[in-house]
């Protein structure tokens, strides 16, 4: 069983190397068939695992150490056991439907062999973070999707939107990795190791020490380690305020999107976080500080959403506010439901993505709705899918969004946590702007009358099979994922994957009340989240297909509020104009009087003038005339024995 476990994240990289370096000999069509048959093998060798596990046969252990100095030993091995696995399916499975996807979607992009090495090398990455049981291999994955991820969105170099967006993404990233990696030298420097196992059964031991930063002021280690990796997840899952480089990365091809913001990279934080549940369960603060981030994240991202017009970015503010959802469960130590949606969140929004990328192939490459509509007859399986995803992602009931969605919401407002009122407030009212916002682009992509030109019009159809394909296997867990919510939130499924302590334990008061799929469902009717959905989708239906005046008419008349919306709460232009902008002036002012003057003008003009003014004065004795030689030797005699003397 070792042996497949090398297999899994080894297959993508061997695919990726195979089509970088060889794809100029073996052409493109050897290129994605070589990519997606390896993936496909790693699909295969993580359904094997999984069902392994599920009979409970979990491993941890290391391949090989890389690295040893004095007592300490920096290896790479896997942690094996039910979280890792499921991220595993999930991961693999997403990466195959995207690789498949892409064939219809990059045919004719010169590029094509060079895509398919960098999503494949992408899976790798991703692979070998979830799989990883320390924090030396997890730092390696964590900065090796950040590195792919830096190369897919600005996969189109000649654009230069392209290029702002994806060395964006790299520096907002770099600021959150930068507290990753603090808290993982913090995590060496108390527990004198990176292994899981060993620095999880030392933590207990350390909750009571403490540390000053600041003379005067300290704080529990503890509390600094997880508040550290946090910041780290803020980046990856991009949580406010570091959120601001997701919505720029839809500059790159639309598969990569669906890779990067369904089950991959922007996941990573939440996965890193239920690893160290038995970390965060020791500190409140962190918690706390979770629950309140992600509640943020989650509603304020939402309304953003709702006046997009780019199907793209739509979709793009709709995952910045379900990370959130994530985040918050995290944050109420419902670590069970935070995975549990990642997981569905994963099957609706690739669906989403994917087929915001099918309507964008037929409308040659538009992405504004405005200029959509009508799409319904001219593209049925797209409109199906996507109109399933949309259901699940406004929590329908029936739907796998729902199930994840309504366990978290739920959680939280049994959590005891700091903040958890704030929290529950930002999910409860997210959940009429979801509704809102998804079906939105689904009443002003697909239905009324077309708006886009004739010739346009005229060549609509339905996208190729390795289009579709991908989009209805997809939607099959779409619909269905949510089921197994009994044993995977409710049960013992994750088992000591994830730790929580009793006063926490806020999924344990939520299952006494399950009573079944079933059970949830009807009970599910006379709920708030329920009819906030579906107020959503009626005000959506309403405001797009029959009274299509009403928008223009309110945003009329809330011109500061859409506007403030529509400029993202001016936090692009707030980093722009502090951090571009200050660093720009620290430039100048350290161009102009460091260099100008201090550098140029005191030290090298200023020796320059001390030489010349010596010179000036040295060379008034300098005449040839005897008695000025003598006169100076007399006065020079003198000085030194004056010196001498006293």
């Amino acid at each position: 069983m070792q042996k497949l476990y090398l297999l899994v994240p080894l297959a993508p990289l061997i695919g990726s190397l195979i089509a970088g370096l060889c794809g100029r000999f073996i052409g493109r069509e050897w290129s994605h068939r070589v990519t997606i048959g390896l993936v496909f093998v790693s699909l295969l060798a993580s359904v094997v695992i999984f069902l392994d596990v599920l009979e409970g046969n979990t491993y941890n252990g290391s391949v090989y150490t890389w690295l040893v100095t004095g007592d300490t030993r920096f290896e790479i091995g896997f942690l094996i056991d039910q979280l890792s696995a499921t991220m595993m399916v999930v991961v693999s499975l997403v990466s195959l439907m995207v690789h498949i996807y892409t064939i219809g979607y990059m045919h004719d992009d010169p590029g094509y062999q060079r895509f398919f090495s960098y999503i494949s090398l992408f899976t790798f990455s991703m692979m070998m973070l979830v799989m990883s049981n320390n924090f030396l291999q997890l730092f390696f994955g964590w900065e090796a999707v950040g590195l792919v991820s830096y190369l897919l969105i600005g996969f189109w170099y000649t654009r230069p939107t392209a290029i702002y967006a994806n060395m964006k993404a790299f520096l907002v990233n770099r600021v959150g990795d930068f507290g990753f990696l603090l808290g993982i030298a913090l995590v060496l420097m108390y527990f004198g190791t990176l292994d899981y196992a060993s620095v999880f059964a030392q933590a207990p031991g350390i909750v009571e020490e403490k540390i000053e930063l600041i003379p005067g002021i300290s704080w529990l280690v503890i509390t600094l380690i997880c508040i550290l990796l946090f910041i780290g997840a803020m980046g990856k899952s991009a949580q406010f305020p570091l959120h601001v480089w997701l919505p720029d990365s839809m500059e790159g091809p639309t598969p990569i999107s669906a890779l990067i913001h369904a089950a991959t990279m922007v996941t990573a934080g939440i996965f890193m976080v239920a690893r160290m549940s038995p970390l965060f369960e020791l500190s409140d603060a962190a918690l706390s500080t979770i629950l309140v981030i992600g509640g943020i994240t989650t509603l304020f991202m939402a309304l953003v959403a709702v006046v997009q017009n780019d199907i793209k970015r739509v979709v793009a503010y709709s995952t910045l506010s379900q990370l959130g959802y994530m985040t918050v469960a995290l944050g109420a130590s419902a670590y069970s439901a935070a995975i549990f949606h990642l997981m569905t969140h994963a099957f609706f929004k690739a669906v989403l993505f994917l087929g915001a990328g099918s309507v964008i192939i037929a409308m040659h490459h538009e992405q504004n709705m405005q200029k959509m509509g009508g799409l319904k007859r001219y593209m049925p399986i797209t409109y199906g899918t996507m109109f399933i995803a949309a259901l699940a992602s406004a929590g329908v009931p029936g739907f796998s969004g729902f199930f994840s969605k309504d366990a978290i919401i739920e959680a939280v407002n049994f959590a005891n946590i700091p903040g958890a009122g704030f929290a529950y407030f930002c999910v409860l009212t997210t959940v009429f702007v979801t509704a809102l916002y998804t079906f939105r682009l689904i009443f002003m992509t697909f239905h009324g009358k077309p708006r886009m030109d004739h010739h346009t019009e005229e060549h609509l159809h339905e996208s190729p099979w390795v289009v579709t394909v991908p989009l209805m296997i997809l939607a099959i867990p779409t619909i269905a994922a949510g089921w197994f919510i009994g044993p995977m939130v409710f049960g013992d499924y994750f088992n000591a994957a994830i730790q929580v302590l009793p006063q926490h334990d806020a999924i344990e008061k939520l299952g006494a009340e399950f009573t079944g799929i079933g059970g949830m469902m009807l009970h599910a009717l006379t709920t708030a989240p329920f009819w906030l959905s579906t107020a959503g989708i009626f005000t959506a239906w309403y405001l797009y297909t029959v009274r299509t005046d009403i928008p223009a008419k309110i945003k009329s008349n809330f011109t500061v509020v859409y506007n403030i919306l529509d400029r993202k709460y001016y936090i692009d232009e707030l980093y722009s104009w502090l951090f571009a902008g200050g660093t720009r002036t620290l430039g100048t002012a350290l161009w102009k009087f460091g260099d100008v003057k201090v550098i140029d003008g005191f030290f090298v003009n200023g020796a320059a003038r001390v030489v010349a003014f010596t010179a000036s004065i040295v060379r008034r004795y300098q005449t040839g005339y005897i008695y000025h030689y003598a006169f100076t030797m007399i006065v020079g005699i003198f000085v030194i024995l004056t010196l001498w003397l006293f």
